[in-house]
């Protein structure tokens, strides 16, 4: 029962998404005519079903191989000739970690090392593609407007055929909202978000970000083609896609512009914004460069960045996966993420962010309910106040004192049913402090940081309106309540076609049409797409829309306001 459970979850979960999605892409597939899209450098055959067609696998940058690993992506500037986009599209190497010492941790590396998810991914260094997805029959001269997604994955797992988007633009068709939805493939852990020294004295920071960046250029220049409006893109993202997003905001401090226009004019961002972060060669990314340069046998080299480069495919794949990952004891205290590097993320984006160095653009921001259940779920040994803080000390925040780390744990009381998932009394907890670490888990990487990045936006600039949500429509879950990532199957796929499913897709296809998610004017329909309750921009009153299976109502952004305030006035100590 454990087993079938915890696979159910890791299903939903977006960094291991994959166990569930790619099987309706075959049986789409299966039924599917041939299309044909003439661009600039090549010609692309795609697939035509359900009124949808699809392009897959469309390169926007030269392969980053050999002397190009590890350095920032160049743009694709020769033929491809004629493509066959028909297939999922190759993933960026993955971060499939070496798990072992709890029942928990062998699942997960069952799953990642099945043959199921290593077909399903078809890894290949050879990734940087785009998918588009158009209406059936759209012409250049629609310009309709343009979904671009970035997925999640912890900045470790993730990849574009994932995330099958022809049922999205199915269903923007039906409420009258037909769009053009764009995937962005971009490396993960070591190949695109490697830290160190030496990284950062060759300017080959942030690999994963400049490839985001470099697909939205693409946008620009292709997806008129399409029949797509590069001139009005929104951005959307999940996990570490939706700190990916607020990361595109912040890019060399907030300069979205791309020969004169502006990249994106909206951005969504589902479970994540601001992760504070200390530099690329800082001594935490300093050890994790170490040790992949060990593992790759580097250690002796002159230059040990050129000795990675060299290194052949799996040797290098076997170092950069050998530190500690996400589902993992060290959970959300990644060993790759964004950094600042001093010229393309020029600081820790909470700092950015403060100092009004980011893109103002009209945005929906939320998060699920019980963020930090899953990542609370390798801890057991902890069943105290002091381990809890001795583990935040560890492998969080190794700026903060212990008086600090004290506080912020005293805001949480050490009673199960005041813990995640919440409203759930004494039931769930697994293990003695299970929920309060899985709250303050939650809070500090999700949902709390969430309100204090939207206060922060609204002082700086009022006039850019904001939405926000708490989603709740997977209360009752066993362990985990609604936890992080549970909002793929009803948010990306509406394969619980539920209220919550629905509500959610109107809003989001009136604000890719008119910054407003409740505006439904334009498109095909305008009655469609009506929602029944308005949702307030944040900042009047600070209310969220909190969203159940059934039905939605408004709720106070204001819980848990002294771990709140304690976050706020601490965060130059929140570095990870």
């Amino acid at each position: 029962m454990a087993a079938r459970f915890f696979t159910a979850a890791l299903a939903l979960a977006g960094s291991a998404a994959a166990v569930a999605v790619p099987k309706p892409r075959a049986t789409i597939k299966e039924r599917a005519t041939s299309v044909t899209m003439v661009l600039p450098l090549g010609t692309v055959i795609g697939t035509s079903s359900g009124g949808v067609e699809s392009y897959n696998s469309i390169p926007f940058a030269e392969p980053p191989t050999g002397s190009l690993r590890l350095k920032p992506p160049v743009k694709k500037t020769t033929s491809f000739g004629v493509l066959d986009g028909t297939g999922p599209a190759a993933a960026c190497p993955q971060f499939i970690e070496s798990t072992s010492g709890s029942f928990l941790t062998e699942v997960i590396g069952l799953l990642a090392d099945s043959p199921f998810i290593q077909k399903a991914t078809g890894q290949s260094e050879d990734c940087l593609t785009m998918d588009v997805y158009r209406p059936a029959g759209t012409t250049a001269a629609d310009k309709l407007p343009v979904l671009f997604w970035i997925f999640g994955g912890g900045f470790e797992l993730g990849w574009t055929s994932m995330y099958d988007g022809a049922g999205l633009v199915a269903d923007s068709i039906a409420l009258g909202k037909p769009m053009v939805f764009v995937a962005v493939n971009y490396r993960v852990g070591g190949f695109g978000f490697l830290p160190g020294a030496e990284i950062l004295a060759d300017g080959s920071a942030n690999l994963g970000l400049l490839d985001q960046r470099l697909g939205l250029e693409w946008t620009a220049d292709n997806i008129g083609y399409f029949g797509g409006d590069a001139s009005k893109v929104t951005i959307w993202g999940e996990s570490a896609g939706a700190i990916s997003v607020l990361d595109q905001m912040i890019l060399y401090d907030g300069n979205i512009t791309y020969n004169g226009k502006a990249l994106f004019r909206g951005a969504i961002m589902d479970s994540g914004s601001i992760v504070p972060a200390d530099p690329v060669d800082c001594p935490k990314g300093q050890a994790v460069y170490d040790q992949v340069v060990s593992k790759a046998g580097c250690s002796g080299q002159a230059d040990t960045l050129a000795c990675l480069r060299s290194a052949d495919f799996t040797t290098f794949l076997n170092a950069v996966n050998s530190v500690p990952g996400i589902l993992s004891y060290s959970s959300v205290a990644l060993s790759y993420l964004p950094r600042p590097d001093g010229t393309v993320l020029t600081d820790s984006p909470d700092v950015l962010v403060e100092a009004n160095k980011y893109a103002a653009v009209p945005m929906i921001i939320g998060d699920q309910e019980d963020e930090g259940t899953l990542f609370a779920l390798f801890q057991s040994n902890i069943t105290n106040t002091a381990q809890l803080v001795q583990y935040l000390s560890t492998y969080f925040f190794h700026d903060a004192t212990t008086d600090q780390l004290n506080a912020l744990v005293a805001t949480y009381p050490d009673n199960a049913s005041a813990g995640s998932p919440f409203n759930t009394l004494i039931l769930n907890e697994i293990y003695p402090e299970f929920k309060r670490l899985a709250a303050i888990l939650g809070d500090l990487v999700f949902t709390l940081t969430r309100r204090a990045f939207l206060t922060a936006t609204y002082t700086l600039n009022p006039s850019v309106p904001s939405w926000s949500y708490l989603a709740s429509y997977d209360y009752g879950t066993p362990i985990m309540g609604t936890f992080h990532g549970s909002d793929l199957l009803q948010v990306f796929y509406g394969i619980l076609p539920n209220a919550a499913s629905k509500n959610i897709h109107s809003y989001y296809f009136n604000f890719v049409y008119n910054l407003n998610p409740n505006t439904a004017t334009g498109g095909t329909s305008s009655t469609a797409s009506k929602v029944s309750l308005s949702w307030p921009q944040w900042g009047a009153g600070n209310q969220l829309v909190q969203f159940y299976a059934l039905t939605s109502n408004l709720l106070a952004d204001n819980f848990r306001s002294s771990s709140f305030n304690w976050i706020v006035d601490n965060i130059p100590s929140l570095h990870i």
